[in-house]
């Protein structure tokens, strides 16, 4: 009973089971996910203003807060929606790549949330943190690729995620924490619609599975019931949510092979498909200089999923540009760079680059295709009216596990995350606390950080 095995998992689940490596990663993911949270005031405060007010709605004591918001202290299931929300706002947060899933978004707020609530120590949130994310990775690739058709897998299969971390979190028994999944799978829900819209509901998405965790939780350890084998039923979660389910991978080295070590973590503030299309064009304006205006095609040969998923053209806002792989090629060819100033709404309207946009195009290559999950490949040509034209290849993007950020890279992007909410110092002493987490006796510096100071 593979749904019996994740609860068996993640019930048990010690601290002293944890490697080195993975209690390291675990600090790393936290402090991700916290950074690309704090950019959101900076690069997306609609979105913002937004996950902020949702939690004021229900205050409570104890309580847990909304990052970058002083004096909040919300219900931890609010308070998780909102930090979801801003986690994924500027689509800068990790993935692991054969999931498909934005893990930190959903499993960080939930650990944190309850973490501050229930005065846990900082050892306590990491082991609530990694049975999250190993439990939602693992329904990630039972479902995957099939499942991507309609569904946004971090809201779907991070909904598992955050109920294996708010039952960890809340010290729930076997018994508790297999109704809490039971409860998750059916509860789990998120449409990948907004990849043409480019709307806020991509950013809801790991706020309301980081919810849903938190809420499957509080009802099991309040007695309900669900349903035991919700995974692995003719009528249960891998059926319903995939054409090609595969259950083996739901307890595949549980315990042994730890996939918190194959996160990655995002170089450039974009989907992650176009960050090899980006670093190929990158390459290309850096070794060649192809003049922005003379440029008469761009073409991006890449895997399958990028054609269907993510070549919308039509860009009209913020999310809509991150989302769009032409848009991000094209902006990078024009500017010879790929940062959050490239998704200032005056640069997404910038005449030029709509222009190299309409000539972009993307085109599934089956040789490329092949190589799809375990790589996530790109080859860029572009071509000017005078005929030139200048190619480029990348296999694996920078921050893949296969070409890992470094502790310094990872803390620079930190750095650079927080430095308009909390100042230079601040961020220092905050990247500070989340390093030192698995020795801390609670979340109390770390939640003291989380906010600007006072006046």
């Amino acid at each position: 009973m593979t749904t019996q095995a994740l609860a068996e998992f993640t019930a048990s689940l010690r601290a002293e089971d944890l490697p080195p490596a993975v209690i390291h990663q675990a600090c790393r993911v936290v402090l991700d996910a916290i950074g690309c949270a704090m950019a959101a005031w900076v690069e997306d405060p609609a979105k913002a203003r937004v996950a902020r007010e949702i939690a004021a709605r229900y205050h409570a004591r104890p309580g847990a807060g909304v990052i970058g918001v002083r004096g909040s202290a919300s219900h931890p299931a609010f308070a998780a929606l909102a930090n979801g929300m801003l986690v994924n706002a500027a689509d800068n947060d990790d993935t692991h790549k054969r999931a498909l899933l934005h893990v930190g978004s959903v499993v960080v707020p939930t650990s944190l949330a309850l973490a501050e609530t229930n005065g846990l120590s900082g050892r306590e949130l990491l082991v609530a943190l990694v049975a999250g994310y190993e439990v939602a990775v693992r329904v990630g690739m039972a479902v995957m690729p099939t499942h991507y058709r309609f569904w946004h897998s971090t809201a779907t299969n991070g909904t598992f995620g955050a109920a294996a971390s708010a039952a960890r979190a809340m010290g729930l028994d076997t018994d508790a924490t297999l109704r809490t999944l039971g409860l998750a799978g059916t509860q789990a829900a998120g449409l990948n619609t907004f990849f043409e819209s480019g709307d806020m509901t991509k950013s809801i998405h790991p706020g309301k599975a980081a919810l849903n965790g938190i809420l499957s939780a509080e009802l099991a350890a309040l007695g309900a019931t669900s349903p035991p084998t919700i995974l692995e039923h003719p009528k249960g979660y891998l059926a319903a949510f995939s054409l090609d389910p595969k259950p083996a991978a739901l307890i595949a080295g549980l315990g042994r092979e730890w996939e918190i070590l194959q996160n990655g973590f995002k170089y450039f503030p974009s989907i992650l498909a176009s960050h090899s299309p980006i670093q190929a064009t990158l390459a290309i304006v850096a070794r060649d200089a192809p003049d922005p205006a003379r440029i008469c095609r761009v073409t991006i040969e890449t895997y399958e999923t990028v054609r269907t998923h993510f070549s919308n053209k039509t860009v009209d806002s913020v999310m809509s540009a991150r989302v769009s792989v032409p848009y991000c090629v094209a902006v990078a060819a024009v500017d010879g760079a790929l940062t959050q100033a490239q998704f200032a709404p005056g640069r997404i309207a910038d005449p030029l680059v709509r222009r190299v946009l309409e000539r972009t195009e993307v085109i599934a290559d089956p040789e490329l295709n092949r190589l799809y999950p375990d790589k996530f490949p790109a080859r860029v040509t572009i071509e000017t009216e005078d005929g030139a034209r200048f190619q480029e290849t990348v296999l694996l993007p920078k921050g893949d596990p296969g070409a890992p950020l470094s502790d310094a890279e990872l803390k620079d992007k930190f750095l650079g995350n927080c430095a308009g909410v909390l100042g230079q110092a601040r961020s220092e002493r905050l990247h500070g606390a989340i390093m030192r987490l698995a020795e801390a006796p609670d979340t109390a510096e770390l939640a003291g950080l989380l906010v600007p100071e006072a006046g």
